[in-house]
């Protein structure tokens, strides 16, 4: 893609905006602007990953471990901060998890060949990606000490409070029964904590939404595992993590439509 972006125009994606100059203009001449709805699944248990792939503005993908019962319990939420795929493997390994596009939107993605080739090409640009994986595994490392230690208000209310900062935005397109399944618990136990959040004024709900009404006081009912996270990113990748109230610019650039 000739004349992709510059490095100082805002593209939509904090990683890709963290490249150096040079990184960029090894990176981008494989990146190609791609857009996917909600439910898209990028890859599932055992595919093999072709694609990295990097949500723009308000996209938000899910990892999800899958049961045997079938139930996708969500083990990651990956938006503007961060990648989905190989971002550190060496080439297109088997994947383990179900990578889910939660809401839709704009991508950047590379085929894992450029990728590789372009980690070959500067110590740098693969020492950020390797980075970024520390954060993603300090990430699902929290998701495992959160799900055996908080309530499931704490979880709602720490989900909800990731996914806005993730995303930008303030109403999510989630419901209430994908929430419940992502969590891993039942769909009336969740109902009665989303109404007991409405209740408190920190959220509302619409036909298929859910919107956060008071960010502060959400965020003082939600457990301290979104802060551990978004300190490590601070530590590790410094600017990367999504400012409060800071909106990464979207792509302006055309795309093409998911297959």
């Amino acid at each position: 893609m000739e004349n992709l972006q510059k490095q100082s125009e805002p593209i939509g994606n904090n990683l890709l905006r963290a490249l150096r100059a040079d990184d960029w203009e090894i990176l981008h001449p494989g990146l190609e602007q791609w857009w996917a709805s909600a439910g898209t699944l990028l890859h599932e248990p055992g595919d093999t990953v072709r694609f990295a792939y990097f949500p723009c503005g308000s996209a938000l993908v899910s990892y999800l471990v899958v049961l045997s019962d079938g139930r996708a319990i969500e083990t990651a939420l990956i938006g503007r901060e961060g990648a989905v795929g190989g971002i550190v493997s060496q080439g297109r390994l088997p994947a383990y998890a179900r990578a889910e596009v939660q809401l839709g939107g704009v991508f950047f993605r590379i085929d894992l060949h450029h990728l590789e080739e372009a980690k070959l090409r500067s110590f740098t640009l693969h020492h950020l990606f390797a980075r970024y994986a520390d954060c993603l595994m300090a990430q699902v490392f929290q998701s495992v000490a959160c799900s055996a230690a908080h309530s499931i208000e704490q979880r709602t209310a720490r989900w909800l409070v990731a996914a806005t900062e993730r995303t930008g935005a303030q109403e999510l397109g989630v419901t209430q029964e994908q929430l419940a399944t992502m969590l891993g618990v039942g769909r009336s136990y969740l109902s009665r904590v989303i109404r007991d959040l409405r209740q408190r004024g920190v959220i509302e709900t619409r036909r298929a939404r859910l919107a956060v009404s008071n960010p502060v006081g959400l965020r003082s009912l939600a457990c301290e595992c979104n802060a551990a996270v978004t300190r490590h990113f601070n530590d590790v990748l410094q600017g990367v993590y999504p400012a409060e109230n800071g909106v990464a610019g979207s792509p302006s650039v055309p795309f093409r439509k998911a297959q």
